[in-house]
């Protein structure tokens, strides 16, 4: 990124540089560097930097939003070298929150990739100095395509901010590195604008915890508001099942060939009379029953907890921690079975 500086700010570079200098040869006379100090530092200008955002934020960033929210084609953001980097992420951060967008290399611009632009959309162009030469050759067709222009720079005199539609704010009292040189707190306030950019617009479209999952369907909030019972749990051949009058060996046998620990009791209808499970043959022992002649309809347990097949995955961990239990069985209309899942299978899917 290249950061232009006033004439008036030379002094203060050199008399940075002096006492770096100054630092180097001391660490190099025997002393110890203080990095955790030097880190601390850098937290404190950025953080500044921020936060002296939000009292310069006017109509100018409402417009912008504006400006966005009325597109009819995507956000296009540019930028080049840290500011490149910075632009990259803001693209994906509009993305993922609703609003189409894609990174769009200004170099790149020069030869073709303008023709990946079009008149509805909106470009976002990130320079600190806004006298970056790669995107001063890119801003002219893009302008003479009707885009939109949002400038987020640090110059508000610069040849950038001059031909932008709405010009955001950026600039920093100093950059986090010593030698007030490398874009350290500058870029951070362009990323932090950026956020707020997005976020903002997810506020104005309504965007919900919904519509992110979609866009993130294979992170782990997508497959918590997106998995289904359905999705996870066993069906057909491989439910364990035996009927009411099976014996508790029947029973036992069944839970080994199926292995989750458990097997459905299902009337004559396939409707789930009860659930046997290792704590109930554990309880049918201890009285000395008779496995080979006990039937399993008088040692298994009566109305147990289930779970609809349309549930969302997370309500069966939810009634498996509140309740605790380590399996349940998924029952359809008139309580027929049409499935069952235990907590490994909801491991094996990600969602918990």
């Amino acid at each position: 990124m290249t950061i232009a500086r006033p004439t008036a700010d030379l002094a203060a570079i050199a008399d940075s540089a002096s006492a770096l200098r100054a630092e180097k040869l001391t660490n190099a006379a025997g002393a110890e560097p203080n990095p955790v100090e030097r880190a601390r530092e850098v937290f404190r200008i950025e953080a500044a930097a921020v936060s002296a955002l939000a009292d310069r934020i006017d109509e100018r960033f409402a417009r912008a939003v504006e400006l966005i929210l009325a597109c009819r084609g995507r956000v296009v953001v540019s930028g080049i070298g840290k500011s490149g980097h910075v632009a990259r992420k803001i693209a994906a951060t509009l993305a993922s929150t609703g609003t189409a967008a894609f990174f769009v290399h200004p170099a790149e611009a020069r030869h073709g990739d303008l023709g990946m632009i079009r008149g509805e959309d909106v470009m976002i162009a990130i320079s600190y100095s806004g006298e970056s030469d790669e995107l001063a050759v890119v801003i002219p067709p893009a302008k003479r395509l009707g885009m939109g222009l949002i400038a987020i720079c640090g110059n508000l005199q610069s040849t950038l901010a001059r031909h932008a539609d709405i010009v955001l704010d950026a600039g920093v009292a100093r950059e986090a590195c010593p030698l007030n040189l490398a874009p350290t707190a500058s870029t951070t306030a362009a990323l932090a604008m950026g956020d707020a950019l997005a976020v903002a617009l997810l506020d104005a479209r309504g965007f919900g915890a919904d519509d992110f999952a979609r866009s993130h369907p294979g992170g782990a909030l997508g497959r918590q508001l997106l998995t289904t019972v359905r999705d996870v749990m066993r069906s057909g051949k491989a439910i364990p099942q035996v009927p009411e009058s099976a014996t508790v060996t029947d029973a036992l046998l069944e839970m080994t060939r199926k292995t989750m620990g458990m097997t459905a009791v299902t009337d004559s209808r396939g409707h789930v009379a009860g659930i046997f499970t290792d704590g109930d043959l554990r309880r049918a022992l201890e009285r000395r029953a008779d496995v080979n002649a006990t039937r399993v309809s008088d040692v298994m347990t009566r109305n147990p907890r289930t779970i609809d097949a349309g549930q969302l995955a997370t309500e069966a961990v939810r009634l498996m921690d509140v309740h605790r239990i380590s399996q349940l069985l998924v029952v359809g209309h008139g309580g027929t079975l049409e499935g069952a899942l235990n907590h490994h299978d909801l491991l094996d899917a990600k969602v918990i």
